[in-house]
């Protein structure tokens, strides 16, 4: 869909059908509807609508039974929403129109719950862990207070002429 007439197409389409689902469209099974994407065919001939009901994303039987209701009632309800979005967009042929259940929401929740208990997880093992340090507590090097003194006689660092360590080869004049 990169085409950007489809993509208005798409965006127009979304903001009818939401429109129409909540002023016009009065069936009892419908649920509480979020109109989450759309998606058009390089023709436009094909919508794909995507949704989401509250309350539908449980585990549990009302939230299937209210999901499988309103999957009924957009189905019903498809014929007037396809003639509403033909004459909003005053397109020659009007797209079909699929409705398909949104399972984004469900996902993220699930992805929400897997890292709640990988953070519990690492939270238990950083509680099991020591205050010990596995090594030294400071793993860095540093010179003990005799090495400098050594260094300088084996021709290291000597800056007693104030050259930066020079020797008399290198020194400027």
């Amino acid at each position: 869909m990169s085409n950007p007439r489809v993509r208005r197409i798409a965006d127009r389409i979304k903001v009818v059908v939401a429109q129409m689902l909540e002023r016009r469209i009065k069936d009892p099974r419908l649920g509480f509807v979020t109109v989450t994407d759309v998606r058009v065919s390089g023709d436009a001939q094909q919508a794909t609508i995507f949704y989401t009901v509250l309350g539908a994303g449980e585990a549990t039987d009302g939230g299937a039974a209210d999901q499988a209701a309103t999957a009924a009632a957009l189905e019903s309800a498809k014929g007037l929403l396809r003639s509403e979005v033909a004459k909003q967009l005053g397109m020659r042929h009007a797209p079909t129109l699929e409705f398909v259940h949104d399972a984004l929401p469900e996902t993220a929740r699930h992805l929400d719950e897997v890292l709640a208990r990988a953070k519990a997880q690492d939270e238990a093992v950083a509680a099991s862990r020591g205050t010990t340090y596995a090594g030294e507590e400071d793993p860095y090097k540093k010179p003990r207070p005799g090495e400098l003194d050594d260094l300088d006689d084996r021709g290291g660092l000597d800056d007693r002429d104030g050259l930066g360590g020079l020797d008399g080869l290198d020194r400027l004049d």
